[in-house]
This record gives structure tokens, sequence and C-alpha cells, in this order.
């Protein structure tokens, strides 16, 4: 079994939000990943998605998103990004009964000797961040990331965590999530988030602190898959 990761599918099958405002290399850039996905993949790997998987609002209208990626080969572990409003309770994922598809909800799923757990986490590059409305969400994301990875922790194995938002803050230095992996001995992250020249300039990626850090937006990628194990 291999591991791939990408983030930041941005499917749209209504094709009411064009992505190449971030730069011309977004155009087409479903099929681009579909074309790399299907030249990658064998139907006994797996594939980490942390977040930005469609632009649907409602969970019905993201049923044809969706169903893009099950039938795609792998067996993926889908988490939320912050533009996931169609995203659900966990109750409503699982009746969707997708075969090839897990949903990351303040759990983990193991795989031999890997664990994968993790959550959206939250934005601690920008100003916005600072403002006290925030600060639930950012505890929440604090102790979602902490359940998680402490039930991973438990089942024993090479720890994976899925993060959407970077790790870091404006500065590049770790954040508290990134504190919370190190806690727990994490031994990989994946993150997303950052588009165009603007975002990927503040990629970090490497061991850091005895953890490998990847970004996976899929344009920094040219919408391939990376493996990270």
């Amino acid at each position: 079994m291999r591991i791939f990761a990408i983030a930041d599918l941005h499917f749209d099958f209504k094709k009411e939000k064009p992505m190449n405002v971030f730069g011309r290399n977004w155009e087409n850039h479903e099929e681009k990943i579909i074309e790399n996905w299907k030249d990658t993949v064998a139907q006994d790997d797996l594939v980490l998605i942390p977040g930005d998987i469609s632009w649907a609002l409602k969970l019905k209208d993201a049923i044809e998103d969706l169903m893009k990626i099950e039938n795609l080969p792998g067996i993926k572990i889908i988490g939320k990004g912050n533009h996931d409003y169609w995203w659900s309770t966990s109750s409503k994922l699982d009746k969707l009964n997708l075969k090839t598809i897990k949903f990351l909800k303040n759990n983990f799923y193991k795989f031999n000797d890997v664990v994968v757990c993790g959550t959206r986490g939250w934005d601690t590059m920008e100003e916005h961040s600072e403002e006290i409305s925030n600060e639930k969400i950012f505890l929440r994301e604090l102790n979602r990331l902490k359940i998680s990875i402490e039930s991973a922790k438990k089942a024993g194995g090479e720890i994976v965590v899925m993060l959407h938002y970077p790790p870091f803050d404006s500065d590049g230095l770790p954040n508290e999530f990134f504190d919370l992996m190190k806690e727990y001995y994490a031994d990989i992250c994946v993150y997303g988030h950052l588009h165009g020249e603007d975002g990927h300039k503040n990629i970090r990626e490497g061991i850091i602190d005895n953890i490998m850090v990847h970004c996976v937006s899929s344009d920094y990628m040219d919408f391939k898959l990376k493996r990270i194990l």
C-alpha cells in the first residue's frame, strides 16, 4: 500500500466557481487532477484529501463531486476544508454509503502500521485569527485534533496528521496545532489551503522538529498527487 495526498480539489459540478482567479494553471484543473490520479494511484493505495473538496453548499449538491472521487482508484480519507460548506453530521455522511471514501471527523483510521488522524485546523496566518469571535473556533479545532491524535496514539503505528490549514503562523513559526503534533510524536503532517504566488510563498515543508511536513495544495503540486509514504 502506498500513501498519496492532495488537497484543495475544489470540484464544482455546477461550474460556478472558476479557480483561474488564482492563476491560469487552474484552467481545467478538475480534468488535470482526475487524469493524474488515474495514472498514479492503484486500487489498494491510500489517498489523503485534507479539505476543500467541493464548492457545493449543501450535502445533496456535493454528491456528484463526491462520486467523482468515489469512482477513482484507491481508498480515500477526506477532511474538512474552510470551503466545504456541504460538510454534515457523521450520521448523514455515513448514510451516503460510499465504498471507497472515509470521512475524518473526531476519529482516526488505521491501515497496516499507519494511523491517520487530524482536523481542519484554523487560520493563524490572518489577522482575523486574533479576533475574539474566532477564539472558540480555534480552541474547538485544537481540541478536535487532540481527540483524534490521542486515539491514534493509542492505536499504535506511524502517525500521519491531516490538516487543512497550515500549522504555522504568519511568520512561518509553528503554531499550537504543530505543538500538539510534537507532544504526541506525530511522524508526518500534510496540509493544503495555500494558493497562488502569494499563498505559496508562505509554504513550509521538510523535517521540522522531527515531523515530516508536506504542503499538498493541488496547484502547488501542478495538480498531481504527492506520494508521502
